[in-house]
């Protein structure tokens, strides 16, 4: 039987994007070379782990690199950059490709201004917020104007981790555990600071299983508790209302405890190509296909159902650019 999946997190590297960061010294995401890329590789990719349809996105250190500067015309021209040409690729293959649009944070009034464009010019599928840029982690205040707008457009919001605040330790590289944690922290800020309750039209879908989320939540929620007074079924039914993809994490390892926490339909394939080699892909989804605990209902929920329920049967569409 096909799966007709659906990779909510498969990454586009922009091949000038790619040469701008290594002129400003960085050479890596997390530890990962930057991968090279072609629309070609990845429908290939696709081809051969049955997925019809994937959300690109532009994974760390996105686009704003001054870690001094609030408001930076470089990081707002390098989101155009990027969004314009992962617009083209989606436009170039619209039965098989949609993006998510990469934003300016913390630049705020940047990251609502290439909102608009994004969504209103480029039909973006929803956009990608990096955990933390420069220790600021998502649920700051300053971030509650671009968190309105978002709500008030029902955005799907793609959470994917960044490099942790602080000198990388070494023999240990960033995107095998402090990504877990960043994830981690950026879903317990938004929580404890009140942004999932404030803003429920969101969709917010946290990357490799949500982190430490799954597994922790209940101790993640004890915390906040003891913090604020709130009930402690309030706070987790807060954590509980993120989406989660499967990329790295389709394990009997992990599953058993996403499985357990997720509401149904929050579960999501993703292979988190190119950035995991293909080999990766298929372990993570031969694990994944082969995990006994689901039906054949429940792989179907994973591998396109929750995400047709979420992005539409084909996702957005986005119009053709000159």
């Amino acid at each position: 039987m096909p799966h007709r999946r659906i990779d909510v997190h498969q990454h586009v590297v922009p091949p000038t994007y790619a040469t701008w960061l290594q002129s400003k010294g960085i050479s890596d995401a997390g530890g990962r070379e930057f991968p090279s890329w072609s629309a070609e590789d990845a429908l290939a990719l696709m081809d051969s782990h049955d997925i019809t349809r994937a959300i690109l996105s532009v994974s760390t250190p996105g686009v704003h690199l001054n870690p001094t500067a609030r408001r930076d015309p470089v990081a707002r021209a390098k989101a155009r950059e990027v969004n314009e040409f992962a617009a083209r690729v989606a436009e170039d293959h619209r039965d098989r490709l949609g993006f998510f649009a990469t934003l300016t944070l913390p630049d705020v009034d940047g990251a609502l201004d290439e909102l608009a464009y994004a969504f209103d010019t480029l039909h973006a599928s929803g956009v990608i917020l990096l955990a933390n840029t420069h220790g600021q982690y998502l649920g700051a205040p300053e971030h509650e104007p671009l968190f309105a707008e978002l709500d008030g457009r029902r955005a799907i919001v793609f959470v994917h981790p960044a490099e942790l605040p602080g000198p990388r330790v070494e023999g240990i590289p960033p995107f095998a555990a402090d990504f877990l944690l960043d994830t981690t922290r950026a879903a317990y800020r938004l929580v404890a600071n009140g942004v999932v309750r404030r803003y429920p039209a969101l969709k917010m879908i946290l990357s490799h299983a949500g982190g430490f989320v799954p597994y922790a939540s209940h101790r993640l929620a004890a915390a906040i508790t003891a913090a604020t007074q709130r009930a402690p079924f309030e706070v987790l039914e807060d954590f509980a209302s993120f989406y989660f993809d499967t990329a790295l994490s389709g394990s009997p390892a992990a599953l058993p405890s996403l499985l357990a926490f997720a509401k149904p339909g929050h579960v999501l394939f993703g292979s988190d190509w190119p950035y995991a080699p293909s080999i990766a892909v298929s372990y993570f989804t031969g694990q994944l296909d082969a995990y006994g605990a689901l039906d054949g209902d429940g792989h179907a929920a994973i591998d396109h159902r929750n995400a047709e329920a979420l992005f539409g049967p084909s996702g957005a569409q986005p119009t053709e650019i000159a």
